[in-house]
């Protein structure tokens, strides 16, 4: 194992103060980065496609298609995981160290022995909940007799009753897409750059969202709005946002942290 994984973090690094010309040189450098190693955007973009895919073939095959809309909502979550070899490029390209994909593979399986397994445990409980309060919230507002008409028709959604589940599903969905993005946002890459443990690698994360509320805020936003873009056609345009998105984190996370 190479002298990088072996050295150790005593305690979490300082927060730095971030701008809004931070995020876009962060994007510039995410966007340079995905043009340099294409091969490894695009191949770890796939992964995330085709769980796309097949969640969509499932609940469309199993006809409860209206399952879709929080299964999609939910799925981006699962998306820093992939982002991990992402993260590992743009590591290895600042560096100067070699760009091999037994290299760059190697580094993502040594992670089950380290902190990342501690932090899926976490958002895929994360994940896992949404979806129950998401099926809870359905029933709540809309009744189990609403079921068998929203495969066919989007009309129930215009009803009163439907349109408060979606705005209170909307809140609750917000909340959680918050919290969880202030836990992951700089947690991930830190836990993939250093030695520390994966609490004290979220409440870094949090930190940095104190610290910078309004820029973390257009961060946020703006990934929300880029991965909801990128899954429209089809889940297709991902295989570009994705990569640049999972490269820009990567070097907002060197600005952010000492």
């Amino acid at each position: 194992m190479s002298d990088h994984y072996i050295e150790q973090a005593s305690a979490a690094p300082a927060v730095r103060v971030l701008r809004l010309g931070d995020l876009q040189a962060a994007l510039a450098a995410g966007w340079r980065d995905f043009r340099g190693a294409p091969a490894f955007g695009l191949f770890f973009s796939a992964v995330y496609v085709l769980g796309g895919w097949l969640i969509l073939f499932a609940l469309t095959a199993s006809g409860q298609i209206w399952w879709t809309l929080p299964a999609a909502a939910g799925f981006p979550i699962l998306g820093p995981f992939i982002a991990c070899g992402l993260y590992e490029v743009s590591r290895r390209m600042d560096r100067g160290e070699d760009l091999g994909w037994g290299q760059v593979l190697g580094v993502i399986l040594r992670q089950k022995d380290r902190q990342i397994p501690s932090m899926a445990a976490v958002v895929v409980i994360f994940f896992l909940f949404w979806n129950f309060l998401a099926h809870m919230i359905f029933a709540l507002f809309m009744g189990l007799s609403a079921m068998t008409n929203v495969s066919s028709s989007i009309e129930v959604f215009l009803t009163p009753n439907g349109l408060t589940m979606l705005a209170v599903g909307t809140l609750v969905g917000a909340v959680f897409a918050s919290v969880l993005f202030s836990l992951t946002v700089i947690s991930l890459p830190l836990l993939l750059d250093r030695e520390i443990d994966f609490v004290t690698a979220m409440i870094t994360s949090v930190e940095v969202v104190r610290a910078n509320p309004a820029v973390m805020l257009v961060w946020g936003l703006g990934i929300a709005g880029l991965l909801f873009l990128g899954m429209l056609p089809g889940f297709l345009g991902l295989f570009v946002v994705l990569p640049v998105l999972g490269h820009a984190t990567w070097h907002l996370y060197i600005r952010a942290l000492e």
